[in-house]
């Protein structure tokens, strides 16, 4: 186990301040995890999104029993996408590209409102190992053209997190293909992050049909899910793996 930090700083300096450093590690935040190795970011997660088995199994890139199998047999030393790729189960170009997307998707919502982080435990590596690394100020300049974009179309963050309804009342609405199949999927239920693993669609691309939607007066977020009591505090690592493993598993 690595030595877990806390500090009051907000999130974006520092990660800043640790790329500086060529720090490798886990910044945890309220709604994610950000992995560092040598000042880069390697890979972020966040409950908010899909994660990348899920993306690579219902995408077609990658059978159920391939990832399960990786995870089993190089998790442990942080090698799995090396190891998908070794064994001939997916191609690198294909399991970067969806690697990086699943990345820039977890990091805005980790990095959403620039909140103080809450731990740092230095030394902590990611199952998944090392794909492409990422500048940190490709990562922080990224995740605000997201917010930006996303607060232009539709000024209303809670589409993002919430579960979703259609607007009562409304009717049939010419919208384009992707928008309509988007607007199928919300069933007063499932939020964005859902709605995206369900679609296997990046989740930006999906916020911003959802915003889009919400603008139109089709879309609004319900209420969230009943809080239990006690303070939230975001998983460790090594717990975050073995909940996104259940997760991705019930989804199959």
């Amino acid at each position: 186990m690595t030595a877990a930090s806390r500090t009051d700083q907000p999130a974006s300096a520092l990660l800043q301040g640790l790329a500086a450093e060529r720090a490798t590690g886990a910044l945890s935040t309220g709604s994610g995890i950000v992995y560092l190795s040598d000042g880069h970011v390697v890979h972020a997660e966040s409950a908010c999104t899909p994660d990348l088995g899920t993306l690579l199994i219902r995408g077609g890139a990658l059978a159920p029993d391939g990832w399960r199998e990786a995870v089993d047999r190089a998790g442990a030393r942080h090698r799995v996408g090396r190891h998908l790729v070794d064994s001939g189960r997916i191609g690198a170009g294909a399991l970067e590209l969806c690697h990086l997307g699943a990345l820039f998707d977890a990091a805005y919502f980790a990095l959403a409102h620039d909140r103080p982080a809450v731990r740092f435990r230095r030394g902590a590596v990611h199952w998944l190992g090392t794909l492409r690394p990422v500048p940190v100020e490709a990562v922080l300049r990224e995740s605000r053209r997201r917010r930006d974009l996303l607060q232009r179309i539709w000024p209303e963050p809670a589409v993002d997190t919430a579960p979703l309804a259609r607007v009562p009342g409304t009717g049939p609405a010419e919208l384009p293909a992707r928008r309509r199949r988007t607007l199928a999927q919300v069933d007063g239920v499932r939020t964005a992050a859902q709605i995206a693993a369900h679609l296997a669609c990046r989740t930006f691309h999906t916020l911003v049909e959802l915003r889009r939607l919400a603008a139109a007066g089709l879309v609004t977020p319900g209420p969230p899910p009943q809080a239990r009591p006690g303070p939230a505090t975001p998983d460790e690592p090594d717990t975050a793996l073995l909940r996104r493993l259940l997760h991705a598993l019930e989804a199959l």
